[in-house]
């Protein structure tokens, strides 16, 4: 496709621009609520859904169901030159629970207003999943192959740690990944309006690792009337309060430097990542996800103790979600035991690694490219992600892995705060510009 020349403007049918929003919504109403314990509807009505609409422009699916009601989507897309290496696109159908009366629009409805689709799922991440179905639907029709095979996985079960999705895949089904090298997925190439003349997008080269813990303290079991020194509740609190309250040391990484580095030059204004207030305030809507990126984390977010008010159980148990930075796990979980103490028994519900890699290469190249094919104001910089994603599962097979999943986003939109959010929604104009952007790049990828 010449470098003028927009998504969609074949002549086999509907063009990614045009359905994309379409899809998204489909997508959304589809309820794949996952709360952790397969209580939830499960993903195997988005898988057959997205099953339905590869099949119909020539794919062979596949799938792969870990659990019942657990299922993910796989297809490969032969390229026309087989001597090149493989890239992955990959996404996650699952969502992380909403409830309705928090919303301005029901989360399963998938309504516009204002310029934005709302609901659960609108930036985590099937906002993503529809770009790549709308623009894998228009060059199949359109009989523009890419030159490199492209894999396609819609996969169940990330927004828990991607057991029954990733994981189940890599671990018993690697061959659907023969050949791949490189892949992109969620939270990344999104903008940062630095102001008229500059667009930051951020593409994901790292992640920070995670320990989901559970803690527990046994004490003595006795009548609530009796004084008690060995409170098992008492000690425990004691304890997630210390960590809760706990601030972990900044710790610079190789991308959290690049991305300081890259913000400086172009606010013309040096930023110190000790002094955290002042350079937060700088970073407008994108603070929260820059500023646990320098440093590890231990967030208290359960605690359970107890059956009778006139009781004093034997036990107290609470749950922490900690995650560390690339090169700093052995000092993550040496703080944890000094900041708890030894009353306190630490055990992983979940436990996954850190990832980093570097800003360059070809594939880097053809983000920058595409960018800026269709936004003359775009720079793309890496950056870290404070959370996880199925990338994790992915590095285990060789698999180089970035976030790129592009919207160019009004300045004021708190687009952070819209990741397992109330009211999470995306532009409709930011997913068209998504799938030109990604048209563009898998021209050049």
């Amino acid at each position: 496709m010449s470098e003028s020349k927009p998504a969609g403007t074949g002549t086999g049918g509907r063009g990614a621009e045009d359905e994309v929003v379409d899809l998204c919504r489909d997508l959304i109403r589809i309820d794949t609520s996952n709360y952790g314990d397969h209580s939830g509807p499960g993903e195997r009505a988005a898988a057959e859904y997205v099953a339905e609409k590869l099949a119909e422009v020539g794919l062979e699916p596949e799938i792969f169901e870990s659990h019942p009601g657990r299922a993910s989507t796989v297809a490969r897309i032969e390229g026309t030159d087989p001597s090149r290496p493989a890239l992955l696109i990959h996404g996650h159908t699952d969502v992380v629970p909403a409830n309705a009366d928090d919303w301005t629009h029901h989360p399963f409805a998938g309504e516009i207003a204002d310029g934005c689709l709302w609901g659960r799922g609108a930036v985590d991440m099937k906002d993503m999943d529809a770009m790549t179905l709308a623009v894998v639907r228009d060059r199949l029709r359109t009989g523009r192959r890419p030159s490199r095979d492209i894999v396609l996985a819609f996969l169940a079960d990330e927004e828990a740690g991607g057991t029954y999705g990733a994981r189940h895949l890599v671990d018993h089904h690697p061959g659907l990944f023969e050949g791949v090298t490189e892949a992109i997925g969620e939270v990344g190439g999104f903008s940062f309006t630095v102001n008229e003349n500059l667009r930051l997008y951020l593409v994901e080269t790292a992640q920070k690792g995670m320990h989901w813990m559970r803690l527990t303290v046994e004490g003595t079991a006795g009548h609530g009337s009796m004084t008690n020194k060995d409170n098992a509740i008492t000690e425990l609190c004691e304890a997630v309060a210390r960590l809760g309250r706990h601030e972990f040391p900044v710790r610079v990484t190789k991308t959290v430097r690049s991305f300081l580095d890259e913000l400086s030059d172009a606010l013309g204004t040096p930023l110190d990542p000790e002094d955290m207030e002042t350079t937060l305030v700088k970073l407008g809507g994108i603070a929260k996800m820059i500023g646990t990126t320098l440093r590890n984390t231990a967030a208290p977010t359960m605690l359970g103790a107890g059956y009778k008010v006139n009781v004093i159980p034997g036990q107290a148990v609470a749950h922490v979600d900690g995650r560390f930075l690339p090169g700093h796990e052995q000092e993550f979980l040496a703080d944890l035991d000094r900041i708890l103490g030894p009353r306190v028994k630490r055990e992983d519900v979940h436990a996954d690694k850190a990832l980093e890699t570097s800003f360059d290469g070809e594939l880097v190249e053809a983000m920058q490219t595409a960018l800026r094919a269709e936004d003359p104001i775009a720079r793309a910089v890496p950056y870290m992600l404070s959370g996880g994603t199925d990338a994790k599962s992915f590095d285990d097979l060789g698999i180089r892995c970035f976030g790129f999943a592009p919207l160019r986003l009004p300045p004021e939109l708190d687009f952070a705060g819209m990741f397992h959010g109330v009211d999470e929604r995306v532009p409709t104009e930011g997913l068209k510009f998504g799938v030109r952007v990604l048209d563009r790049f898998l021209d050049r990828a």
